[in-house]
């Protein structure tokens, strides 16, 4: 065998090792990924951005922080050749909960978006429309009573806004937040965008169904919101706030906190405890250490 053939059967040789050894951790990722319920809160400061796997693999992305660190979360959370986000949902176009999406449009094929269409002349918001454009990505308005359904045992329920609101001038942009309740099986998780307690008390009259297992904390647990009789109806086992460490706004409030603390409900800071993820097989959840 000439030199240069033997030479050219060793790079073949490589070549086939390396793609022996990807196509090896592609089928081990995808071996590890749950056949149940996956929610990942993440820890990207002063903002919210949570990740949802159901069981069908469908990928959903509320809201997507400050900046693009989510960007990087996702890359950890998600196998390398996972690519496509089925929805990104955004609360309310605030840049604590927008900027980083803008990122994930241009990273990810997002295949939809649902979100309430206010009018908002921010940079960020700006831009988030134009990617939007560029990438015609469909997007689709929330108003409560939507359900999407994910499979067969997996669903998201919309709660708010009551009314719709596309193309509206809204000076509170926190209640006009997406507020979603997303059960599996016999488990549940509310997510309440900064949603404050007008909102709140506008739920509780209209008798929504808020029990839920987990509570996304709303507003970073600002004392505007998660009244003691919202919680009443909510009932949760755990509390998730996404919070910044030692932000200016003095987030989450100890009246928060100590509402919380009293009901026995397990709390998870992200300031404290970073990235928090939640398993669920329809009967039970646990937290994935």
């Amino acid at each position: 065998m000439s030199f240069g053939l033997r030479k050219f059967t060793l790079r073949l040789v490589g070549l086939f090792s390396v793609v022996l050894f990807l196509l090896g951790v592609a089928f081990f990722q995808s071996s590890q990924e749950s056949a149940g319920l996956e929610v990942d809160f993440f820890d990207v400061g002063q903002g919210d951005a949570i990740l949802i796997k159901t069981p069908d693999h469908q990928k959903i992305l509320i809201d997507g922080g400050p900046d693009n660190a989510v960007v990087n979360k996702l890359g950890r959370s998600l196998p390398f050749y996972s690519k496509e986000i089925d929805l990104v949902i955004l609360t309310h176009p605030h840049a604590d909960h927008l900027t980083g999406l803008v990122e994930v449009l241009r990273r990810y094929k997002v295949k939809k978006i649902l979100s309430t269409g206010v009018l908002h002349t921010t940079p960020e918001y700006i831009a988030w429309l134009e990617e939007i454009e560029k990438q015609k990505v469909p997007m689709e308005i929330a108003k409560a009573g939507q359900v999407i359904n994910f499979g067969e045992n997996s669903k998201i329920e919309i709660f708010n806004p009551i009314e719709y609101l596309a193309g509206k001038e809204i000076s509170d942009l926190n209640n006009t937040s997406i507020v979603s309740k997303l059960t599996f099986g016999d488990t549940s998780f509310l997510f309440v965008g900064d949603a404050e307690k007008e909102v709140e008390e506008k739920l509780v009259s209209a008798e929504a169904n808020l029990r839920a297992d987990i509570l996304k904390v709303a507003h970073h647990g600002s004392k505007n919101a998660t009244s003691q009789e919202f919680l009443n109806r909510v009932k949760p086992t755990f509390a998730v706030i996404l919070v910044g460490a030692e932000n200016k706004f003095g987030h989450p409030t100890r009246l928060v906190i100590n509402r919380l603390e009293k009901m026995g409900v397990r709390i998870f800071r992200t300031d404290e405890d970073g990235d928090v993820t939640f398993l669920s097989d329809s009967k039970n959840i646990e937290i994935k250490k």
